[in-house]
């Protein structure tokens, strides 16, 4: 799947079988499910899960749990606007880096 295919899944009621827990994660923070998000992103306690689950509590405005996530996952804090981000993340785990 790639980003766009990724993006016009998110019309659709539930995320595209398949889907990793942090993709599902993204897919859901995308539907305005913020609490799904992080339901998804602590699923595994994986790399992309501790990354995806730093940006949602960035989004969330907590910035000290955030940055704890980034650093569990060896991350600097992102830099980017929160939709950049979400874009970066999903581009990386999507594997279309």
């Amino acid at each position: 799947m790639d980003l766009q295919a990724f993006r016009d899944s998110i019309a659709k009621s539930r995320p595209p079988a398949g889907l990793s827990p942090a993709l599902q994660a993204l897919w859901w923070d995308a539907k305005g499910d913020w609490d799904k998000a992080h339901e998804r992103a602590q699923v595994r306690d994986d790399t992309a899960g501790m990354r995806v689950h730093a940006y949602l509590h960035r989004k969330e405005g907590d910035q000290s749990n955030a940055e704890y996530w980034y650093r569990c996952c060896d991350a600097a804090p992102s830099t980017l606007t929160l939709d950049e981000e979400w874009q970066e993340l999903a581009r990386a785990l999507l594997g279309q880096s």
